[in-house]
């Protein structure tokens, strides 16, 4: 039986010396090898394929058949791994919370226990006659979040 931990091992050996990175591996029924990778930079359709031999060169067809797909993480995908939310500091993302609550704003920053998401909102003051824009820094636990990812925007 393929092995989702020793796929990884070969993932991280190979990438060791890159600017990409392991995002998740999935060993799905019928021996379906899904590797998703994503980079500081940007992942190019060779690193792909040089990965995709890697692994190859370690599986052997006459002892398992197996199918096997390395991508990358795509720009709208969900974050997965710290290095991915540290990347993204300074952009805007879109933060869907298990309770159901989804807000939008610049990550401000991450570590091994959650997020800081800058929010923009309207509050009117009170005795004003308008309301003002003020910036809000929020914290979330990952254990409080849904998804996280980057959110597209067009100036």
């Amino acid at each position: 039986m393929i092995d989702k931990e020793t796929v990884s091992g070969w993932v991280e050996e190979e990438l060791a010396s890159s600017s990409n990175y392991l995002v998740d591996v999935t060993i799905k029924p019928g021996n379906l090898i899904v590797v998703e990778i994503d980079s500081d930079e940007a992942v190019g359709i060779d690193d792909c394929v040089a990965l995709s031999r890697h692994i190859e060169s370690k599986l052997d067809r006459d002892t398992e058949d197996f199918e096997l797909e390395v991508g990358s993480a795509g720009i709208t995908s969900p974050f997965k791994v710290l290095r991915q939310y540290r990347r993204n500091i300074g952009n805007p993302v879109e933060v869907l919370l298990k309770s159901g609550t989804k807000l939008t704003g610049i990550l401000k920053d991450a570590d091994e226990q959650g997020l800081v998401v800058t929010l923009t909102k309207q509050v009117k003051p009170e005795g004003a006659k308008r309301k003002i824009t003020i910036e809000e820094d929020q914290s979330f636990r990952y254990e409080e979040i849904k998804y996280t990812k980057y959110v597209i925007t067009f100036k």
